[in-house]
């Protein structure tokens, strides 16, 4: 359907709309600021990327280290007897 929809002189049309609302002295500064600009975004994802593959790697271990300790140790010892709720005197 839109194949082909880009042609060069659709290119050259934006180009000369650019040139003229923006002046040939600010144009360069503009692409220089844009392309700044797309490497701290891409710096910036990257970090966060990382971010999250270490916090998912941290909340792993960190799982492994609960389940790990909550298990009772068995030294052969009897454990302790279970906790019996008291009555309550009736009336």
């Amino acid at each position: 359907m839109f194949s082909g929809a880009l042609k060069g002189w659709h290119i050259l049309l934006v180009v000369a709309v650019l040139v003229l609302l923006f002046g040939s002295k600010k144009l360069p500064d503009a692409a220089r600021s844009l392309g700044r600009s797309m490497r701290i975004l891409k710096a910036e994802t990257k970090a966060l990327t990382e971010e999250g593959k270490e916090g998912q790697a941290a909340t792993a271990d960190k799982a492994d280290a609960q389940v790990t300790s909550q298990q009772p140790i068995a030294d052969g010892k009897p454990s302790a007897a279970p906790i019996v709720d008291p009555v309550q005197r009736q009336s």
